[in-house]
């Protein structure tokens, strides 16, 4: 399985500062000794085009020539500098490889993106771009510069589903999305967790403080039986965040490690039985122990290669 990584490209952080950028590196060390059929591809940083996608002009060129205000930047959480421009453009740039990928192969993965704060005018809460939103309308539009394939819908464009079930709510995605039909967004997340003032997606499920695994993985079915009846994607975007685990210092919901694992199978599950590809990213996770994050993000990639086997042998 391809997976996508930008770790080499350390955003430069002050002491102390709350964002677990160490966790890229421990994930990208653990996964080829644990996970089999791992393959480690270093990501390009998207281009300034490939942005535009998703993100009006200014704001890019802010961002890229640090002319971006200082209220911008104390929004979106990091001090600018080259580097900062640099792993956000390689983040987005990971996510669009594993969205190519998986079109052919079925499953791929980034190592970081889920940055779903970003909106088309601003960045927030960690996020620069919008990764999932980039990659989503750049497959729409190569697909539509592809060779129509045959039989029924081979001329309709891309459908894309964003499944968010980051413990925080795709903001940004939904604010990208809105009145796009061509693109669901299903966001599952704490009712009383960052943003505070929501952004209304085409499915929001809002959890409570102190949700556990039955509760949880009960409105994930609820909420997958939803979207079937609603859309029909041909792409996944998985944002499978570690944050909703117990011990996650700003995930208020209460999933343990096998809890975060059967939620991850329902959704590679849900989208073998319909074959359709999925590209996964990582999003959040601030555990009080970091390796209780990155153990949550490895078992996601081990369940991830599983699939990935399954389409293989599909293949001719």
């Amino acid at each position: 399985m391809q997976v996508f990584y930008a770790t080499q490209f350390v955003l430069p952080l002050p002491t102390g500062h709350r964002f677990p950028m160490a966790k890229y590196q421990l994930l990208r060390d653990r996964l080829p000794a644990e996970v089999e059929g791992i393959q480690l591809r270093q990501a390009e940083p998207a281009s300034i085009g490939e942005l535009a996608l998703a993100h009006q002009p200014a704001y890019i060129q802010a961002i890229c020539t640090g002319a971006i205000a200082a209220p911008a930047m104390r929004e979106i959480g990091f001090p600018w500098s080259e580097a900062m421009v640099d792993r956000a453009r390689r983040s987005v740039g990971a996510t669009i490889a594993a969205a190519r990928v998986a079109l052919r192969e079925g499953v791929a993965a980034n190592i970081a993106g889920g940055t779903h704060h970003a909106s088309s005018d601003k960045g927030s809460g960690f996020c620069v771009f919008n990764d999932a939103a980039v990659a989503a309308r750049l497959m729409q539009a190569e697909r539509g510069r592809a060779p129509a394939p045959p039989g029924p819908g081979g001329g309709e464009p891309l459908r894309v589903v964003v499944i968010d079930l980051d413990v925080h709510q795709g903001n940004g995605t939904a604010a990208i999305f809105r009145g796009d039909d061509s693109v669901f967004t299903l966001s599952m997340h704490g009712a009383r967790n960052f943003p505070f003032r929501k952004q209304a997606g085409d499915l929001d499920v809002d959890l409570p403080d102190g949700c556990g695994d039955g509760e949880y993985l009960q409105a994930l079915e609820s909420a997958l039986a939803r979207l079937e009846r609603r859309f029909a994607p041909g792409l996944v975007i998985y944002l499978a965040g570690a944050d909703p685990h117990e011990g996650d210092r700003l995930g208020r919901l209460e999933l343990s490690f096998g809890g975060l694992q059967a939620r991850d199978r329902l959704v590679f599950d849900w989208a073998w039985q319909r074959r359709v590809p999925l590209a996964l990213c990582m999003a959040g996770g601030y555990g009080v122990r970091i390796e209780d994050t990155v153990q949550v993000q490895v078992n996601t990639f081990a369940i991830a290669s599983e699939y990935w086997c399954r389409w293989q042998n599909l293949r001719p």
